[in-house]
């Protein structure tokens, strides 16, 4: 029998790929651990030794402290309400018929062609008569409603690929219908809904130009976001030269990220397989 031909391009270009991914992550680690000198003098060498003082300066000098709080703060409740109200809106859409469901599907499949950058002047303009201009909770809300396109289109896929057998004995036993959705269709989502949670948060988390138009007003510097104070400490340290500093706090906005696809892989390749399922 003859042995299948190893496709030598298609892995070679992968592992290409995951060394080009892989080095600026761990270049930018072990930079944060380094002095300015080390840093200019040899930047693709091992520190001499572990200096947490980089971490320490940059997580209470530049404040990132305080932006961290106010990022989780709005991505929690953000990350949050998509989830559940993404999640609701793909279960009534994938399992139920009613007369219109074509076009509401189709309009949240809309709204992820709408670039934010069109909607930026009126968006500031609605958020301002709400009384929310530069405040977590107006930001927390807009962040919401643009991940919810995407939330609901992956999530209508996925429950489509649930067994209608199991929802129809819940049911049969007694279930009612919000009771068959939160105990036994929510439960059997989970791989779909933490893939959409992981790319939901990475968006959320990264956003930089939302918070920029909407977080104005008077002492609006202690309601920025990390994406904003990482901004300004490039721009700080780079005038300063406290190279080691930027990369610490480059490295503190990372972990996160990092930490949550290191946590849910498995789930999240899962999810995109069943995902794809007719």
């Amino acid at each position: 029998m003859a042995r299948p031909r190893i496709p030598v391009l298609t892995h070679g270009f992968l592992a290409g790929w995951a060394v080009l991914t892989t080095l600026p992550l761990l270049w930018a680690v072990l930079s944060s651990f380094k002095s300015d000198t080390e840093i200019l003098t040899d930047p693709w060498g091992l520190p001499s030794r572990i200096r947490w003082d980089n971490w320490g300066r940059a997580w209470t000098e530049a404040h990132l402290g305080r932006y961290f709080l106010n990022s989780a703060i709005v991505v929690t409740g953000a990350l949050t309400l998509t989830m559940l109200l993404g999640a609701m809106a793909a279960y009534v859409l994938a399992r139920y018929r009613f007369r219109g469901r074509r076009i509401v599907y189709l309009a949240f499949v809309g709204g992820m062609m709408f670039p934010v950058f069109l909607a930026l002047v009126p968006l500031f303009f609605v958020v301002r008569n709400l009384g929310l201009l530069g405040t977590l909770p107006g930001l927390t809300l807009v962040y919401a409603a643009y991940s919810l396109p995407f939330a609901v289109f992956f999530l209508t896929a996925f429950f489509r690929t649930l067994p209608t057998s199991v929802a129809e004995a819940a049911l049969v036993d007694g279930c009612g219908h919000f009771g068959l959705f939160f105990r036994v269709m929510l439960p059997m989502a989970r791989p779909g809904l933490v893939s959409v949670g992981i790319f939901t948060f990475l968006w959320q988390w990264n956003q930089y130009v939302l918070p920029i138009v909407l977080l104005q007003g008077p002492d609006a510097e202690r309601r920025w976001v990390l994406a904003q104070g990482l901004t300004a400490l490039a721009v700080s340290e780079g005038y300063r030269g406290d190279y080691s500093g930027l990369f610490a706090g480059m490295t503190i906005a990372m972990l996160p990220v990092l930490l949550g696809y290191l946590a849910f892989h498995r789930q999240v390749q899962s999810g995109l397989a069943a995902g794809q399922l007719p």
